[in-house]
C-alpha cells in the first residue's frame, strides 16, 4: 500500500473518532502525513510510485476536506504529468500551485473572474519551471484571495476553502494562499507554491497548523507571477515540516541552505512586546507562553526587547502603503473597466493607490529604507525574534462573510505581525506551536534580510524542541 494512502487512512480514522467529541474538535498538533525525505525513501525502495502518490493526492482533493481548495477544474489538467522517477529533490511528489503563477498553456486567473478568460500563459513562471526541473508533479491550481489582497482567505467568486483544523466549525483558512494551505494540511499536496506580500504564506500556515517559510524576497525570482506589490512580493512555499521547507526553498531559490546545527543553548533570541503581543487571544497567549518556556528549558537565551520602530509603521503606511500604490499601478486600467466584477473588499484596497502621487510613493520608498536601517540596528546580535505569527486563532467564515467591519478588523489583526517582516525585507518562518486539542497557533521566527539560513537552522531546533515537549 502506498505510504500516502496509509497515512491518509490513519488521518481519516482520527477525524472520524473526533466527530463524536463536543465542539470544537481541532486536529492534533502533527498530522499523520509523511514528509518529503521519508516519501522519497519510500519511492526509492519501491513502496510507492509517483502515480500512486498523485492518485492519493487527487482523492483527497476530491473530498469535502478540500472543498474550494482548488480552482474549478484545477486538478484535471495534470492527469498525465506523472514522471517516471529520477534522483531529483521532488521526484514524483505532487505540489500544488497557487493561481498566481503562470503555468504554460494555462490561464492565470489570480482567484478572479476578471481574468478567467485571459489568454493562457506562453511559458511557466520561474518558480514553476524550477519545481518541474526538480521532478515535482503539478497537483493543481489552488484557490486564493482575489489578486492576493487579504490575509483572511475569503473568496466570493470561487468559494472559501474551509480550514481543516476544526471539524465542528467552518473557519477561515487564512490568506491569501488559502487553498495552498488546505492542500498541504489535508494531504492533497506534499507542499504548495505560494506568495507572501504581507503574510500570505505564514498566516494560512499558522491558522491551518502547518509550516510556512517566507524567504528574503530577492532570493526567488517573481517572473511569471502576477504582482501585488513589486517591492514586497515573495515567492515561497507551505510545507508539513521545516525539513520540507528547506527542500522547497533550495529548489525555488536555486541555492543550498547552509545548516550549521547551532544548538538552542547557543542562541540569543528576542521577544518584543511592541505591538506584536497586543490583543492576543487566550489560545495564542497560552501557546506562545508555553513555547517560550520550552525553548528556555532547552537552553535558549530569550530577552525581552523594545522595538519601538514597529509602532511607526501605522504612520508610514497611512496613505495605503506600498501594496496600494503598486497594485493600483498594475490594475488601474483593468479595474476602471471592470470594477463591478472585483470583490469590493479587494477593489477598495487597490483604489487607495489612486490618490497617491509619485512624490508620495517616492517618499514612502525612502521612509521604508530608513526604517529598515533602524530595525536592523536593533536586531544586531540576535539569532532571531520570536512572535506569535498571528494574534488570534482562525475565526469562523460566518463571522466575516457579510460584515465588512468585522472582516477588515480580522484582516488587520491577521496581517499585523507578519507584515512587519515584509516591510523589513526580511525572512521568517511560522511553526505550529499549539498542543493537541487546541486550534492551531503559529510561532514566528524572523530576522532581517539574508538571515534565511540562520532562521531555518534555528527552526529545525525549535521544531524538534516543541515536538518533544508534547
Amino acid at each position: 500500500m502506498a505510504d500516502l494512502r496509509f497515512a491518509r487512512k490513519q488521518r481519516n480514522r482520527r477525524l472520524q473518532s473526533q466527530s463524536s467529541i463536543t465542539p470544537p474538535t481541532p486536529m492534533s498538533h502533527s498530522p499523520a502525513l509523511p514528509d518529503i525525505p521519508d516519501t522519497l525513501k519510500a519511492l526509492a525502495a519501491g513502496r510507492t510510485s509517483p502515480a500512486e502518490l498523485l492518485d492519493a493526492a487527487h482523492a483527497v482533493a476530491a473530498s469535502d476536506a478540500c472543498r474550494y481548495a482548488y480552482m474549478p477544474g484545477g486538478t484535471a489538467w495534470v492527469a498525465s504529468a506523472v514522471p517516471s522517477g529520477s534522483p531529483t529533490p521532488l521526484a514524483g511528489l505532487p505540489i500544488s500551485i497557487k493561481d498566481l503563477f503562470d503555468v504554460a498553456d494555462q490561464t492565470t486567473a489570480a482567484g478572479s473572474t476578471v481574468l478567467a478568460n485571459a489568454a493562457p500563459a506562453s511559458a511557466d513562471s520561474v518558480a514553476v519551471a524550477r519545481l518541474r526541473a526538480a521532478g515535482a508533479v503539478l497537483a493543481g491550481r489552488t484557490n486564493m484571495v482575489e489578486f492576493a489582497f487579504s490575509g483572511v482567505g475569503y473568496n466570493p467568486h470561487y468559494g472559501t476553502p474551509v480550514n481543516p483544523a476544526d471539524t465542528s466549525v467552518e473557519r477561515v483558512p487564512g490568506g491569501s494562499s488559502s487553498g495552498a494551505a488546505v492542500t498541504v494540511a489535508t494531504g492533497a499536496a506534499f507542499a504548495a507554491l505560494g506568495s507572501d506580500t504581507g503574510g500570505s504564506i505564514r498566516i494560512p500556515a499558522a491558522l491551518c497548523g502547518i509550516v510556512g517559510f517566507k524567504s528574503t524576497a530577492r532570493l526567488v525570482p517573481t517572473t511569471g507571477a502576477l504582482p501585488l506589490s513589486t517591492s514586497l512580493d515573495t515567492v515561497s512555499a507551505l510545507t508539513r515540516t521545516v525539513r520540507d521547507a528547506i527542500t522547497l526553498h533550495e529548489v525555488l531559490a536555486a541555492r543550498r541552505v547552509q545548516i550549521a546545527g547551532k544548538p538552542l543553548s547557543s542562541c540569543r533570541l528576542a521577544v518584543t512586546n511592541t505591538v506584536m503581543l497586543d490583543g492576543i487571544d487566550s489560545t495564542v497567549a497560552q501557546a506562545f507562553t508555553r513555547s517560550l518556556a520550552v525553548l528556555r528549558q532547552a537552553g535558549a537565551q530569550i530577552e525581552d526587547i523594545a522595538l519601538p520602530h514597529i509602532s511607526e509603521l501605522a504612520v508610514i503606511n497611512a496613505g495605503g502603503g506600498l501594496s496600494a500604490a503598486e497594485s493600483y499601478a498594475w490594475h488601474r486600467q483593468l479595474i476602471t473597466a471592470n470594477e463591478a466584477a472585483y470583490d469590493p473588499r479587494v477593489a477598495s484596497r487597490i483604489l487607495r493607490g489612486a490618490s497617491m502621487s509619485a512624490a508620495d510613493y517616492i517618499d514612502l520608498l525612502g521612509a521604508r529604507q530608513r526604517w529598515i536601517a533602524r530595525m536592523e540596528a536593533n536586531l544586531a546580535g540576535f539569532d532571531a525574534v520570536l512572535s506569535p505569527t498571528v494574534p488570534i486563532v482562525a475565526p469562523s467564515i460566518a463571522s466575516i462573510q457579510s460584515d465588512d467591519k468585522e472582516f477588515f478588523r480580522v484582516n488587520g489583526l491577521l496581517l499585523r505581525n507578519t507584515a512587519v517582516v515584509n516591510m523589513l525585507d526580511g525572512c521568517a518562518i511560522s511553526l505550529p506551536c499549539h498542543t493537541p486539542g487546541q486550534l492551531p497557533v503559529g510561532l514566528m521566527l524572523w530576522h532581517a534580510a539574508l538571515h534565511d539560513d540562520a532562521v531555518l537552522d534555528l527552526a529545525l531546533q525549535v521544531e524538534a524542541a516543541l515536538r518533544q515537549s508534547l
